[in-house]
């Protein structure tokens, strides 16, 4: 499917009156903006404030769970957004997966890498719940990805075969906010990366390509090792990219407003994989 025919679909299922909702109900900039500033100077305290974040978000009770993960202190934080049976059309029993490390190194904050990405999820969980929805999202924050992957590594390696057959994508959110969005498309899904450019110019929001494998690797390459479709989206540049794992890294190096694009940005296109994937031809 082209680029072209993925937006012309959207636009078809945003004027039809089917019961599909890609609405994505963004908050303000204001609220993506306070939960940024809520990170913590220590790994534990990032992990214990984002599961407060999805508390706050309504994210509670069974569905937010911790997930202990071998050779971490920290445990995986891990938000689950049912999807719900529709009239006439059933539920669908996919999964969305979408991450963030919580972790960083001993050097700066942290806040782009990656408070920036995992403070999100809450939000993005906020905002989709707002609205039925076909799939069932899991929003987890990641332990230790900074000591080779652990996390993500680790919940891989539980999830059954069922699991991953049953994962339609994985979206993986890591440094954002240092300029426009970006996404890596060295072992990225290109289905992924088209609907992703769709959504942005849908959106009139600014984005681009800029590739990170050879300077290292993400979450997103966990589940790419089971073969999960999975993008990674960031905001990494040859500009930016000094900025990570040095003192650099703080409140100062975010652009703010790019931020609330790339929030608004994740949102729809969230939502509009919601009603495409599994329907669309890949």
């Amino acid at each position: 499917m082209t680029r072209a025919a993925i937006w012309m679909l959207v636009l078809a299922l945003a004027l039809s009156g089917q019961n599909v909702s890609i609405q994505d109900n963004p908050l303000s900039a204001d609220e993506i903006n306070r939960r940024l500033a809520d990170f913590k100077d220590s790994n534990s305290a990032r992990e214990h404030e984002l599961h407060a974040l999805f508390e706050e978000a309504g994210c509670t009770g069974e569905h937010l769970t911790e997930q202990a993960v071998k050779h971490s202190h920290e445990p995986n934080v891990v938000c689950s957004l049912p999807g719900e049976a529709r009239p006439g059309a059933g539920q669908d029993e996919s999964q969305i997966i979408v991450g963030g490390h919580f972790d960083f190194v001993n050097v700066g904050r942290g806040v782009v890498d990656n408070w920036s990405g995992c403070s999100l999820l809450p939000s993005l969980y906020q905002s989709l719940k707002m609205s039925p929805r076909r799939h069932t999202f899991v929003f987890i924050g990641f332990a230790d990805e900074e000591k080779g992957l652990v996390g993500s590594r680790f919940y891989v390696h539980e999830m059954s075969k069922d699991e991953v057959r049953k994962t339609s994508a994985m979206v993986d959110l890591d440094s954002l906010g240092m300029g426009p969005t970006r996404f890596d498309l060295d072992r990225g899904d290109k289905w992924l990366a088209d609907a992703f450019a769709a959504v942005a110019n849908g959106k009139h929001l600014p984005w681009g390509e800029v590739s990170l494998h050879q300077v290292g690797r993400s979450d997103s390459d966990s589940f790419q090792d089971r073969h999960v479709p999975a993008l990674m989206i960031h905001s990494i540049t040859s500009e930016t990219f000094p900025i990570l794992h040095t003192p650099r890294d703080q409140m100062a190096a975010m652009h703010l407003s790019d931020y609330y694009d790339t929030y608004r940005l994740v949102a729809a296109y969230l939502a509009y994989l919601d009603v495409t994937l599994d329907g669309a031809e890949k």
